[in-house]
C-alpha cells in the first residue's frame, strides 16, 4: 500500500503543471486580444503580437511598451459520489502578467526586435481542510515564467516572418495528506518542492493577400521542462519514516506544442473580426516517469501510461472603434479538453468549455494606451480517477478581469 500511495505523491506532482497548462490556458497574453476571445494570430494589434505571432510584429507601428496583468478568481466544488460530501476551493487569486519591449532599428524599416516575459501557467490551487481528496491534494502553487527574445522581418508589404527563442524557468509547491495516523490521530503530510527549466522556440508568419484580410500561421514548440532537484519532505509517524524517506528525485514532462491558424478581415473602416484555431500536441504526454534518489521498497523508479489527446480550441472575436480614442470588444473561445476518461484529478478538473470574453480599449494622444478585458468561464467535469480512485462531479467558474498599459515612441 505504501509504495502505491508514494507513487501517487509524486506523479500528481507533474499531472498538476500539465493540468494547469490546459485547464487555465485561457490566452492571458494580451488585454485587447484577451477581449476577442483570445484571438490574436492574424490581427497585428500591439505588442502582444510577440507572442500571438512573432511574424506580425514588423507590421506593428513605431516602438511600445506593453504590460498586462491580470488577476483570476477560481472556484471548485467537488461532489463525491459515495459519499455525497460537497468539498470546495479556497484558492488564493492568481496573477499571471505579460510584458513586451518591440523595437524598430533606426537604419532598418523592415526589421525588428523584441523581448517578451510572460507566465503561462501561475496559480494556487487550495481545497478546504479535511476534505474528501485530502490524499490526492491539499494544495498547488505554480509559477512558470517564459522568455522570449524575438526577431521580425517584414520581407514585403504583405508578408512577415519572426522567430523568437524561448527560455522556460518555473517551480511548483505540491502539498496533500498521506493516509497513515500517528498517536494524536493526525494524518501524514507531503510537501514536494520543484524548480524546472526548458527551452523551445516561437515562429510565425504573416500574410496579407488582399486588402482587408490577413492570415497568421505559427508555431510554438514544444517544452521540456527537466527537474534534476525536486525535493519531498514528509511528516509521518516515527516507525514509517524509512518508507518516506527525504530526499530528491529528477524527471522530466513535455510542454505540448501548439500550432496555430489564424484569420482577420477588416470589415469596415471601425469593424475588424478574427479567427484562430490552434492544435495543441498533447499527445507528446503518453508516459510520467520518476527517478528517486532514494529507492526504498516503497519507492522505487516508475513509469505510468497517461495517454492524452490531441486537441483543438476555437477562439472568434471583433472589435469596434466607437471614437478614434474607444475600442469596443467581445470574444467567444471554445476549447477542448486533452484529459481523457479515468484520468481528471482536482489540481485543476479538466472539461470541455466556453470561455465568454469583453473588453474596452482606450488610446490617450498618440503615446498612451490602456486595455481592459474580462473573461468567463464555467464548466463541468464527471469521472472516477483510476488511480486514487476518487469519484464524483466537479464544477468550476473561473472571472478573470485583466488591464494592460502601453507606451509608444
Amino acid at each position: 500500500m505504501f509504495q502505491i500511495k508514494y507513487v501517487f505523491i509524486f506523479s500528481f506532482f507533474f499531472i498538476s503543471l500539465l493540468i494547469n497548462a490546459q485547464g487555465f490556458q485561457v490566452n492571458l497574453q494580451g488585454q485587447a486580444q484577451q477581449g476577442m476571445g483570445g484571438a490574436g494570430i492574424a490581427y497585428a494589434q500591439d505588442a502582444a503580437s510577440l507572442f500571438f505571432n512573432p511574424g506580425s510584429s514588423s507590421f506593428v507601428k513605431g516602438n511600445s511598451i506593453n504590460i498586462n496583468a491580470n488577476a483570476g478568481f477560481a472556484n471548485s466544488k467537488f461532489l463525491d459520489k459515495n459519499t455525497h460530501i460537497i468539498s470546495e476551493t479556497k484558492s488564493p487569486t492568481s496573477t499571471p502578467f505579460a510584458a513586451y519591449g518591440l523595437f524598430q532599428l533606426k537604419d532598418s524599416a523592415n526589421l525588428k526586435l523584441g523581448l517578451a516575459v510572460y507566465t503561462p501557467f501561475g496559480s494556487t490551487v487550495q481545497w478546504q481542510d479535511n476534505w474528501t481528496g485530502r490524499f490526492a491534494i491539499t494544495k498547488l502553487q505554480l509559477l512558470a515564467i517564459y522568455i522570449q527574445p524575438t526577431v521580425s522581418y517584414k520581407l514585403t508589404k504583405k508578408i512577415g516572418i519572426g522567430a523568437g527563442f524561448i527560455f522556460a524557468t518555473g517551480k511548483v509547491n505540491l502539498q496533500k495528506d498521506i493516509p497513515v495516523i500517528d498517536v494524536n490521530g493526525n494524518y501524514g503530510h507531503a510537501e514536494l518542492e520543484g524548480k524546472a527549466n526548458g527551452y523551445g522556440y516561437n515562429l510565425g508568419i504573416y500574410y496579407n493577400p488582399i486588402p482587408k484580410f490577413f492570415i497568421g500561421l505559427t508555431y510554438r514548440s514544444q517544452v521540456n521542462m527537466n527537474v534534476k532537484n525536486g525535493e519531498a519532505k514528509f511528516t509521518v509517524p516515527s516507525s514509517l519514516s524509512v518508507n518516506f524517506p527525504d530526499g530528491k528525485f529528477t524527471s522530466s514532462l513535455p510542454l505540448p506544442s501548439v500550432t496555430s491558424l489564424g484569420f482577420a478581415y477588416k470589415l469596415t473602416l471601425k469593424t475588424t473580426l478574427a479567427l484562430d484555431i490552434n492544435y495543441t500536441g498533447w499527445k507528446a504526454y503518453d508516459t510520467l516517469a520518476f527517478d528517486y534518489e532514494n529507492n526504498t521498497t516503497s519507492l522505487i523508479d516508475t513509469k505510468s501510461a497517461r495517454n492524452y489527446k490531441n486537441t483543438f480550441a476555437f477562439r472568434f472575436g471583433g472589435d469596434y472603434k466607437i471614437s478614434e480614442q474607444l475600442i469596443a470588444r467581445l470574444g467567444i473561445a471554445f476549447a477542448l479538453s486533452p484529459v481523457p476518461d479515468g484520468y481528471v484529478t482536482p489540481e485543476t478538473p479538466d472539461a470541455n468549455r466556453i470561455n465568454y470574453t469583453a473588453g474596452l480599449g482606450y488610446n490617450f494622444k498618440k503615446h498612451f494606451a490602456i486595455n481592459a478585458s474580462f473573461l468567463f468561464t464555467t464548466f463541468k467535469r464527471e469521472g472516477t480517477n483510476i488511480e486514487t480512485n476518487l469519484s464524483g462531479t466537479y464544477k468550476t467558474n473561473v472571472v478573470i478581469p485583466g488591464l494592460s498599459i502601453i507606451y509608444k515612441f
